[in-house]
């Protein structure tokens, strides 16, 4: 986000800096996670089926920014793929931005878009495992995400509870491209097993329109990817509505719900509308037994990427505030794609509480990570 010409004077940069020695969490981390990696973790039907046949998964409808959708600089010296190595992702965003935790997120979901269910199941488990073993067990400070199955509830739940004890493991990842909103009780089995773990649902961007999931957009698909990528706050709107009056909340009201990557600020004007029709219209959903602003604020999480430029900084403020950001927002980089929000440059300065909020305590609370290291041995970050 831009800052305005107040914020950038010298005093208030310095400032900035001098907050970046706290080290902070990062809740998206895009680590490599393609077919290929997936192979050696998949049984020799599957194996032998891709080397004949292909992946077989419905693949992107649009072209994407930077270089394949990447930072040109997020491809390691030595070759490969962006954030296919792990001493370049230390190296260049762990090290650099002093992030004490990293979610990882991984960049090959095409399972969640297909038909063939038992095929999805056995490459999500191929990803976690592939995950666990090569990025998980090599450095303490990433955790992991539960990539399920979303499209068959009940293997989703089997995978949840096959690796969703682990210490390393800290939510579970399903896109917000799907065949129904996520409040509809055809999901109800991942809920009961993320509650069962104490894991937050989080629902990433992607896949909308593509294979089996619904279209790009409530009027139908849309051409260019600026068309896709300015609808993901309208898809985020009609899950978030799902979950409210389809009652979820109240069903599993210790579930925790992450919108990721859709933008921040659209939240402020729907969350008032949804209070308002509520109102109005609570007679034909009496289970929903609070204003919808309440449960957002109580189980609702939004991340800042790609957080909205606005006009000045009152703006910001007043935006800030109607999204109860202080308890409501967490950090999240989007690193290595081509519109990754570096921690030095996301937000404009924001007071010492609200920056620790933002940063680390927010993410800390939803994902059951420790204090800060540095709080902990009684040290000023």
């Amino acid at each position: 986000m831009e800052l305005t010409q107040t914020e950038q004077q010298p005093a208030a940069t310095a400032r900035k800096r001098s907050k970046l020695k706290r080290s902070i969490i990062d809740c998206d981390i895009h680590h490599w996670t393609d077919i290929d990696l997936m192979k050696p973790y998949l049984s020799r039907q599957y194996r032998e089926l891709i080397d004949t046949y292909g992946a077989a998964l419905p693949g992107a409808m649009h072209f994407n920014g930077g270089v394949r959708g990447r930072m040109t600089d997020s491809f390691p010296p030595g070759g490969g793929p962006a954030a296919s190595n792990l001493a370049h992702v230390q190296t260049q965003h762990l090290d650099s931005h002093n992030v004490e935790y990293g979610i990882l997120t991984g960049q090959y979901l095409a399972m969640q878009r297909t038909m063939n269910f038992d095929y999805a199941a056995a490459l999500c488990t191929a990803a976690n495992d592939y995950t666990i073993e090569h990025w998980l067990a090599n450095d303490s400070r990433l955790k992991g995400s539960v990539f399920i199955p979303q499209q068959e509830p009940f293997l989703s739940a089997k995978e949840i509870d096959r690796i969703g004890g682990r210490d390393d493991i800290v939510q579970v990842l399903a896109t917000s491209g799907t065949m129904f909103p996520y409040g509809n009780r055809y999901y109800y089995p991942i809920y009961e097993a993320c509650v069962r773990h104490n894991l937050p649902f989080t629902i990433h961007v992607g896949g909308e329109g593509i294979g089996i999931n619904g279209p790009t957009t409530g009027a139908g698909y849309v051409t260019h990817y600026i068309e896709a990528r300015a609808a993901r706050p309208q898809v985020m709107m009609a899950h978030l509505a799902s979950f409210i009056f389809e009652g979820v909340f109240e069903r599993f009201p210790t579930l925790k719900v992450v919108l990721q990557e859709a933008g921040v600020f659209w939240l402020a004007p729907f969350l008032w509308r949804l209070d308002q029709d509520w109102k109005a219209l609570r007679v034909q959903t009496p289970w929903v037994k609070k204003k919808p602003s309440e449960y957002f604020r109580t189980n609702v999480r939004v991340t800042t990427q790609p957080i909205e430029t606005t006009p000045n900084r009152e703006t910001f403020d007043q935006m800030m505030d109607s999204i109860y950001a202080k308890e409501t927002m967490i950090f999240c980089s989007d690193y290595p794609h081509w519109d990754f929000d570096s921690p030095l440059k996301a937000l404009p300065v924001l007071n010492d509480e609200l920056w620790d909020r933002v940063y680390y305590y927010n993410a800390a609370e939803i994902y059951n990570l420790p204090p800060r290291k540095a709080e902990r041995e009684g040290k000023q970050p």
